[in-house]
């Protein structure tokens, strides 16, 4: 007889044994246009510094190097995958690998990547915020680490700006700034969770990501980032149309109520579990990166995913995976 995979088969089966989740758990999935989230709910890990209180780009130093600072007293930073920061007066940049920072120290990345082909300047003392690079440039930019030259992205921004209508130049703020009320609304419409260290992202009911943080702090500052930017592009090019009126549910009493809402969940959550074992899968390959006391980086390479994690021992700390 065939079974039906579980939500947490269906997880390891699209995982690689080595990412060590064990601990953590699927939650009610939600939808918005054609972008799902499920919620990931798992243990915590002290002692990081959160990206958007504690990491704060200090200096571009020319075009493709810029330097980031942690701030906080105490913690280390893991600094998120394919971070960028927009700064009035500055040259756009996005990084291209993760990294760790201890309490204080700076750190300059010389294989960062400009995304702002046709606007010079420098840092001022405004206000910064970042993203994180659209899954569609994900890819290619984690290939590109290592690798000197600003304008080493240019072609694959003005090819993403030219899929989404838009004029075909190297300038990513063309999406990131011009379309970010139409982006915005998925962070309105998916509702972060108490407790939720990370997500699985569907696009039109394709696996597109997962991230994972060391604690819901670390995750609820990326939310933005993630859910509008890294996500939300493809969600947004591929919003379908409006549906119709949704069919009431068919209950008489608030018992009734809640065992059709239930129903309605569990069905949802099916599906996802559909999607998780349909995705492809295949062998992973791991090469480490760096290494902070007991902490390693690690980046994850497969036919069907890439991106890069972060191991305690034989937990993980932190993940940002997206799909090839």
């Amino acid at each position: 007889m065939t079974r039906t995979p579980t939500p947490a088969t269906a997880l390891e089966t699209l995982l690689p044994g080595p990412l060590g989740l064990a601990g953590h758990r699927l939650g009610t999935p939600q939808q918005a246009g054609a972008l799902t989230m499920v919620p990931i709910a798992g243990p915590a890990h002290p002692g990081f510094t959160p990206p958007r209180t504690g990491l704060k780009l200090t200096r571009v130093a020319g075009y493709g190097r810029v330097e980031l600072h942690n701030g906080a007293p105490t913690g280390v930073a893991i600094v998120p995958l394919h971070i960028g920061y927009i700064q009035d007066a500055a040259q756009n940049h996005a990084l291209c690998r993760s990294a760790f920072l201890a309490a204080g120290q700076s750190l300059m990345f010389e294989d960062a990547c400009c995304v702002q082909q046709s606007q010079g300047g420098y840092l001022t003392e405004r206000d910064q915020w970042f993203f994180v690079l659209p899954a569609e440039l994900r890819a290619r930019a984690l290939e590109l680490r290592g690798v000197h030259g600003y304008d080493k992205l240019w072609a694959d921004i003005a090819d993403l700006n030219a899929r989404c209508g838009l004029a075909r130049r190297g300038h990513l703020e063309q999406i990131l700034s011009r379309k970010r009320p139409v982006l915005t609304q998925f962070q309105s419409r998916l509702e972060l969770q108490p407790g939720q260290v990370g997500a699985l992202f569907f696009v039109a009911g394709r696996f597109t990501g997962l991230e994972i943080a060391p604690d819901p702090r670390y995750f609820a500052e990326m939310w933005t980032a993630l859910v509008c930017f890294a996500y939300g592009v493809a969600a947004w090019r591929a919003e379908p149309a409006p549906p119709g009126p949704a069919a009431p549910y068919e209950a008489s009493d608030l018992a009734g109520l809640r065992g059709a809402l239930a129903r309605d969940r569990a069905a949802r959550l099916a599906q996802v579990t559909g999607w998780l074992a349909a995705a492809p899968t295949g062998p992973a390959e791991l090469q480490e990166e760096d290494r902070y006391l007991g902490l390693r980086l690690s980046t994850l390479t497969a036919p069907h995913l890439a991106g890069q994690i972060v191991t305690d021992g034989d937990r993980t700390v932190y993940a940002s995976l997206f799909a090839r």
